[in-house]
């Protein structure tokens, strides 16, 4: 059940970074950063282009500007440890070449209880 939420929020996350909305595009060293926003002027999602694939780091935010996910991408794939959250937990999904290898979920009453 676990894995099917973190995939739905991955889902989730995937096309809101695959929505239609237009960039911003600005030259940053040999990457080009794109920033995307709501119509309500907050930033949608931001991160960088090489040579046209998704590369570095990418955050996702809510209409509300707070961080919906944050993760790495290499040459356009998925890598490393990425982070959803949502009102009521904080995920962690180890991708490996753009593949979930694992996934770590925590509950809100369990993060204030440390």
């Amino acid at each position: 059940m676990k894995k099917i939420l973190i995939m739905g929020a991955i889902l989730i996350t995937g096309l809101t970074f695959a929505q239609a909305a237009k960039p911003v595009l600005e030259q940053d060293g040999d990457l080009v950063k794109a920033t995307y926003y709501y119509d309500n002027g907050q930033i949608q999602q931001q991160g960088h282009f090489k040579d046209g694939k998704l590369e570095g780091q990418w955050v996702a935010y809510d209409l509300n500007g707070n961080k919906k996910s944050i993760g790495e991408y290499k040459s356009g794939e998925k890598t490393g440890k990425w982070f959803f959250w949502n009102d009521k937990s904080l995920s962690e999904v180890d991708y490996s070449r753009s593949r979930v290898s694992e996934v770590k979920s925590w509950k809100q009453d369990a993060l204030a209880n440390k």
